[in-house]
């Protein structure tokens, strides 16, 4: 009895002294997390709107029901979705391809993971300038040289509304596509020689060894790269901004730039606060939706 209550005892401690060290990172969680997400569904419900301060006061849902009778904020949404998929879906195409073909250079990998981590740890606004001053730029940029040389001419890749929403993709898709290779790089190196041996064996094709070995072992990477690219995407906003600042007009504004123009430019908070929740609200659900698939894989 004396020994097992020295037991609890020493447990007891350690879970307090766990608890102590735990305590301060839930402080600082709850003071730039919980509060302000609470802030901004606070000011959802409120008339916040600097230039026309006389109508300040409780809104209840009437910037909701704005929010859905807004033009702007379904052509944001329908463009927020376009982005989201098509980026995801170009990094991991790009990704799987290229991890493929180093996969067959074993001598030199380190090089391309090397080159693979330069676009990651650059910043996204740096990305954005890059991409807009030497990149993009009409007459004098590398994509309009190459092709100019090709014979496809010069365009105004940032100020033609369906060029503008391609190269926020293309954007995008440069800095975070190496992300995706250098996850399933790792997963391909680990995969289980013998199985492909005995597939060769029994004479499967290299497409069939793909689809019915390769794919089905790469589908938890796969599924984990989908849920981190998503949420980034859907959070995405200092590339775009410093590339076409939502433009031409609002051709490549999706919800994170439309959420601050209104706050922030617009001075409507209220609303901009409606917009940001929304934002989130979307976040969570496709987040809930792809850690169930992350479940069942």
């Amino acid at each position: 009895m004396i020994f097992g209550s020295r037991i609890r005892n020493i447990v007891e401690q350690e879970r307090t002294f766990a608890l102590f060290l735990v305590l301060p990172s839930l402080l600082v969680l709850l003071l730039a997390t919980t509060f302000p997400i609470a802030y901004l569904i606070w000011s959802s419900f409120q008339h916040i709107n600097l230039s026309m301060p006389w109508k300040d006061g409780f809104a209840g849902i009437e910037n909701y029901i704005e929010m859905f009778q807004d033009k702007q904020y379904w052509k944001s949404l329908r463009l927020t979705f376009i982005y989201t998929t098509s980026t995801v879906f170009l990094q991991i195409i790009i990704g799987l391809g290229l991890a493929l073909i180093v996969l067959q250079i074993p001598r030199a990998q380190w090089i391309f993971r090397l080159m693979a981590i330069l676009p990651i740890v650059l910043a996204p606004v740096v990305v954005g300038l890059f991409w807009r001053t030497l990149m993009l730029t009409p007459d004098f940029g590398i994509v309009d040289f190459f092709t100019k040389s090709i014979g496809l001419g010069s365009h105004a890749w940032l100020s033609e509304p369906k060029l503008a929403v391609i190269s926020v993709i293309v954007i995008h898709t440069w800095q975070w596509a190496p992300f995706a290779f250098l996850i399933l790089l790792a997963s391909l190196a680990s995969l289980p020689p013998d199985l492909f041996e005995a597939a060769k064996i029994d004479r499967a094709s290299a497409i069939k060894r793909f689809f019915y070995i390769t794919l089905p072992l790469i589908r938890p990477a796969i599924v984990i790269i989908i849920i981190i690219r998503s949420m980034i995407a859907l959070s995405a906003y200092a590339a775009i901004y410093a590339a076409t600042r939502g433009g031409p007009g609002t051709a490549t504004e999706i919800l994170n730039l439309y959420a601050y123009r209104t706050s922030f430019l617009e001075v409507n908070f209220g609303y901009g606060s409606t917009l940001a929740v929304f934002i989130l609200v979307i976040t969570i659900f496709v987040a809930g939706i792809l850690y169930s698939i992350r479940t069942n894989t």
